[in-house]
């Protein structure tokens, strides 16, 4: 490590390097093979495991969810002869893919509905032009970590079948949804066509994702997996996966009451504003009344002074005055207790706006 790269010591960010060490994530890998697995166990494993935790009828394994989201949706437009689909306008096929829905499958987006709110029925009725999908960010990142309610859930899902569009579900983060729809993942996945799930965020994986579905569309996605040139040895991915699935899956309840306990004490506290109040899963944003420059210098001397990472970013604002942050909770943040972040916040913006 570069010795001017202050040392992390704890930190609040879910996918900070102290909770990512190569040498402990291969130990808890290694703790599921012995030396008769072969190299391509773990993935069928995987792939098994999430079908059937998720009631689907088949599952396939992809390098990353962008690829496998840009598959399904290839299939979706390809199968009703439609080259559009909406989203919520801070999807994030638009927002952090570079357009590849356009550029690589010749897709076109409708952002559906206000970019500072959740997406409703009236705003896919409003799209114009029938979409071959609909796509669903459960629970919506740049949002703080919204999620619908679950009847509005159903009732958007019946406004895209009425026009003939797929329900797609981009369920990176959909173990952490269960938690407040309290519902069998099996039973979220089914209101939806096609599934996305992540390996690595909340499993806390090395990387990789999985496409689920009924067995024809996904026998058709492995065709686009293998002319993108997605198919590669995988199951370092896939032991990683299956350890997080084993570990942390059933932690996931345990993650919320702790992010609602730490939102109540910033709010609590008033230097800051933790939105959604009270969050709805792990995720929620922590609202700072400074610009995103002077917390950026503010974290970075905290982190060199006392070792302790509060973000992993910081987001502007249309107001230059504001920014926010995200956090998340995980393994790496059960080790602050709700008192201690409030204070560390409002240490920081004392520090921003000193």
């Amino acid at each position: 490590m570069d010795p001017s790269t202050p040392r992390i010591r704890r930190s609040l960010f879910l996918h900070a390097p102290i909770g990512r060490r190569p040498a402990a994530m291969l130990r808890r890998m290694l703790e599921l093979v012995d030396d008769d697995t072969l190299p391509e166990a773990p993935q069928a494993a995987v792939e098994a495991r999430l079908a059937e935790l998720l009631g689907k009828e088949a599952a396939l394994f992809f390098p990353t969810g962008t690829m496998a989201q840009q598959v399904a949706l290839r299939v979706h437009a390809s199968r009703r002869g439609r080259t559009a689909f909406a989203a919520h306008p801070q999807t994030h096929l638009d927002v952090w893919e570079e357009q590849g829905y356009s550029v690589v499958h010749g897709l076109r987006l409708h952002r559906a509905g206000d970019r500072n709110e959740l997406m409703t029925g009236a705003d896919l009725e409003a799209v114009a032009e029938p979409p071959a999908a609909v796509v669903w960010e459960l629970p919506q990142r740049d949002l703080g970590g919204l999620l619908p309610e679950w009847d509005d859930l159903r009732a958007q899902v019946a406004v895209a079948r009425q026009r003939g569009a797929a329900a797609h579900l981009d369920g990176a983060r959909l173990w952490e949804a269960q938690t407040y729809y309290r519902r069998p993942h099996a039973e979220i996945a089914g209101l939806f066509d096609s599934v996305y799930v992540s390996l690595y965020k909340a499993l806390q994986g090395v990387s990789g994702a999985v496409l689920l579905a009924d067995a024809d569309t996904i026998a058709e996605a492995g065709v686009w997996l293998n002319r993108l040139g997605g198919h590669a040895e995988s199951w370092p991915q896939a032991l990683a996966a299956l350890a997080g699935l084993d570990t942390l899956l059933p932690r996931m309840e345990s993650f919320r009451e702790h992010a609602v306990a730490i939102a109540a004490a910033v709010n609590e506290d008033g230097v800051a504003f933790a939105w959604p109040d009270p969050p709805q899963t792990p995720l929620f944003h922590v609202h700072l009344p400074a610009g995103r420059r002077a917390v950026a210098a503010a974290g970075a001397a905290m982190l060199a002074e006392h070792g302790v990472q509060l973000y992993g970013r910081v987001r502007s604002a249309p107001d230059p005055r504001r920014s926010s942050f995200e956090i998340t909770v995980g393994e790496n943040a059960m080790d602050f207790t709700p008192e201690e972040v409030a204070g560390l916040i409002r240490e920081l913006v004392a520090r921003a706006t000193g």
